[in-house]
C-alpha cells in the first residue's frame, strides 16, 4: 500500500519530470530500474580487479542487499551515482543517500538522517561524533522486505528536505572540549601546541575524537603520546606520512 506521503511526493516528481517521460533514456529508467546505471553498478562489483580501482570491502558478500536497496531508491526516482566506490542517490545533484556494503550487514545511509522524523526508531548514528549521518542496518533480503514500505518513506521524506533546502547545523571543531590528556601534553611543549595550532579544523578534530573516544583515562593517555609525532608532522590521525 502507497503512503499518502509516498503518493505526494511522487506525483510532484511525475510533474516536474513530465517533458522527460518520451526521451529513451526516462522510458528505460521506468521500464528497467534495476538496470538504470549498469555500467557503473558493474565497475562497483569490480573494484579492486583492475589497475586504479578503489576495493570496497564485502560488496560481493552484500550484492543481493545492494541490488535491492538500490532497487527502493530509484523506485523513488533518484539519480544513482558511483561516490566513494559505492553507489549513490541524489536529488538536483544533491546527496541523498548511499549504500554501503559493512563486515556483518549492510546499511543505507542518510546524508541528512539526524533531520528525519524516524517514527519507527531505526535509525541509527554512523558514528560516535556523527552530527548529520544516520543509516538502517540490513542482514538479510527478508529484513529489507519486511521495511520496503518505511523506508521508501524515510527517502521520500529525505527529499523533501532537500526540496526545502533546510540544513543542519554542524557543531564545529572548536567546539569540542580537547581531553585533558592531550591538553596536558599541548601545555607542556609550545611547539607541539603550535604544531597542533596550524593544523586544519578537520585534523585537530580527528584527534579529539581519537583520544577521547577511549573510556579509561590510562589509555586516553597512551592513546595521546601516540598522537604527538603525528601532530609534528603536520597530518592528521589516520593519515598516511607524506
Amino acid at each position: 500500500m502507497v503512503s499518502k506521503q509516498q503518493s505526494d511526493t511522487q506525483s510532484r516528481f511525475l510533474d516536474r519530470n513530465a517533458h522527460k517521460a518520451t526521451s529513451p533514456k526516462a522510458v528505460r529508467a521506468v521500464e528497467m530500474p534495476g538496470l538504470y546505471f549498469l555500467a557503473e553498478l558493474n565497475e562497483f562489483r569490480n573494484l579492486g580487479k583492475g589497475p586504479g580501482t578503489m576495493k570496497v570491502p564485502y560488496a560481493k558478500k552484500w550484492r543481493k542487499e545492494i541490488d535491492k536497496l538500490r532497487q527502493i531508491a530509484l523506485d523513488c526516482d533518484l539519480t544513482e551515482e558511483l561516490k566513494w566506490g559505492k553507489p549513490c542517490f541524489t536529488f538536483v545533484k544533491k546527496n541523498v543517500v548511499i549504500v554501503i556494503p559493512l563486515k556483518e550487514s549492510c546499511a543505507v545511509s542518510f546524508f541528512k538522517g539526524a533531520l528525519l522524523k524516524d517514527p519507527k526508531h531505526i535509525l541509527e548514528r554512523v558514528g560516535e561524533h556523527t552530527q548529520a549521518g544516520r543509516w538502517i542496518k540490513f542482514t538479510s533480503l527478508r529484513e529489507i522486505a519486511a521495511l520496503r514500505s518505511t523506508v521508501k518513506d524515510y527517502l521520500y521524506e529525505a527529499i523533501e528536505l532537500e526540496e526545502s533546502g533546510k540544513k543542519i547545523e554542524l557543531k564545529k571543531p572548536s567546539e569540542y572540549p580537547i581531553p585533558e590528556e592531550l591538553q596536558r601534553r599541548l601545555d607542556d611543549n609550545a611547539v607541539l601546541s603550535a604544531a597542533f595550532a596550524t593544523l586544519t579544523p578537520g585534523r585537530r578534530k580527528s584527534y579529539i575524537f581519537h583520544v577521547s573516544s577511549a573510556k579509561q583515562a590510562q589509555t586516553r593517555a597512551v592513546r595521546a603520546e601516540k598522537c604527538v609525532p603525528m601532530i609534528l608532522s603536520g597530518r592528521g590521525f589516520n593519515e598516511f606520512p607524506r
